[in-house]
């Protein structure tokens, strides 16, 4: 495959469970198929850091990297490969890689990786506030990011990756990041809240206060997601307050602290809902529910 032409055209290359893969031979597809432009590597048991760098080196055409439950891949493959992917490089993900681990690398002066518009880690325990810091001075332009299930990451390293941050957030995604507070959110807001088009806070640390920034802040937010949050009835006035969100997508399942008194306010931002989920919200009657189905009729309503 490295050295034949019959692959010149090939632009989209998936491998799932094919133990027989190496890094040889993923540096072979790095040379064979100049063309590519995205690559998925799902349960590669035997592919490592140098495999992984020796391809981005040569896959000069590459704009979509996708690695799930790549266990033999560290930060140094993924760093790596971020630092010799070439200037055509939009998107970056990592799944369920638990041979991750947080170390503060110190990374050399580089130029930064500025094609990078989308990052997304998923559920790799290892990835942690050091990897993340590290990230926001290496990719300046992200405008997507997806951080789920990392329970390494917290404010510190949330925070730099907000202020290197040349290009503005458009959708985020911190579901199950348990040790990210009130602090991260108010920034991201104050810093991004004009760009911002989706948020998802499902688990995260936070309070009213998160929802009062998002209220003054993000004027264009249509999908928010604080379910599992210790957010209350204020924290739903603050939202319904606001004559500038505009949200089509809320979601609120588990927030025990959320009672009938936020009947007010659901059925003023039921004036642009589309769809409001309710689930497990203990504290809501079935009555309420019930009314809220009757007068937001263009809402889809989950209880």
């Amino acid at each position: 495959m490295g050295n034949g032409h019959g692959l010149q055209k090939l632009k989209s290359f998936a491998v799932t469970s094919c133990r027989g893969v190496t890094d040889l031979g993923l540096e072979a597809v790095g040379k064979g198929c100049p063309n590519l432009k995205q690559l998925c590597l799902h349960k590669c048991a035997f592919l490592s850091d140098k495999g992984l760098v020796s391809f981005a080196k040569t896959a000069s055409s590459l704009e979509s990297l996708q690695l799930e439950e790549c266990h033999r891949i560290t930060q140094f493959g993924f760093f790596g490969s971020l630092l010799n992917c070439g200037a055509k490089l939009k998107a970056i993900s990592l799944v369920n890689c638990y041979g991750i681990k947080d170390l503060n690398l110190g990374l050399p002066s580089v130029l930064p990786c500025k094609s990078l518009r989308s990052l997304s880690i998923r559920n790799c325990p290892g990835f942690g506030d050091a990897s993340l810091a590290a990230l926001g001075k290496l990719c300046p332009q992200l405008q997507h990011v997806e951080l789920s299930g990392l329970h390494g990451i917290s404010d510190a390293g949330f925070l730099p990756l907000l202020e290197t941050r040349e290009a503005d957030l458009v959708r985020v995604n911190l579901s199950g990041c348990v040790n990210l507070s009130d602090k991260a959110v108010c920034i991201m807001a104050d810093l991004h809240g004009w760009t911002l088009e989706m948020l998802n806070l499902e688990g995260c640390k936070i309070s009213d206060a998160s929802l009062v920034a998002i209220a003054k802040n993000c004027q264009l937010l249509s999908d928010l997601d604080v379910s599992k949050c210790a957010i209350t009835d204020s924290g739903i006035a603050a939202l319904a307050r606001s004559n500038q969100i505009k949200l089509q997508i809320l979601s609120m399942s588990g927030c025990s602290k959320v009672s009938d008194k936020s009947m007010p306010s659901l059925r003023k931002l039921g004036q642009t809902l589309l769809g409001l989920n309710l689930q497990q919200c203990k504290a809501i009657s079935s009555s309420t529910v019930d009314l809220l189905v009757e007068q937001l009729w263009r809402c889809d309503i989950l209880f």
